[in-house]
């Protein structure tokens, strides 16, 4: 999507997690050879519109990025799955969902 923010290193994590102090980020960390992944993908793109004024998008390839997943499950405290949601908010996470449970209306709640 085009107004998803790549994740590439530690330090757009440490970006991301400041911003969130300003406006609700949410990380994609998607697996693009895995079907589930892009099944949640294409509810994410679907559900765009009740979350796109609301939060800023980030998107992680984790199979480009491995290293940056990890850290990201090591900084946010949360357990790497994919694909993955995790929701910040004032620099803490608020919600954080995977696999089949990701959806755009349940995300929304969260910011």
């Amino acid at each position: 999507m085009k107004n998803w923010n790549p994740i590439t290193t530690e330090q757009d994590v440490h970006n991301i997690i400041e911003k969130s102090n300003v406006k609700p980020q949410i990380i994609f960390k998607d697996s693009v050879t895995c079907g589930i992944s892009a099944y949640a993908k294409e509810r994410l793109v679907s559900g765009n519109d009740v979350l796109i004024a609301k939060a800023d998008f980030n998107y992680l390839d984790l199979l480009s990025y491995r290293s940056v997943s990890n850290f990201i499950a090591e900084e946010l405290s949360v357990i790497h799955q994919s694909p993955q949601i995790i929701v910040l908010k004032n620099g803490e996470v608020v919600y954080r969902v995977s696999h089949h449970s990701i959806q755009a209306e349940d995300i929304a709640k969260y910011l």
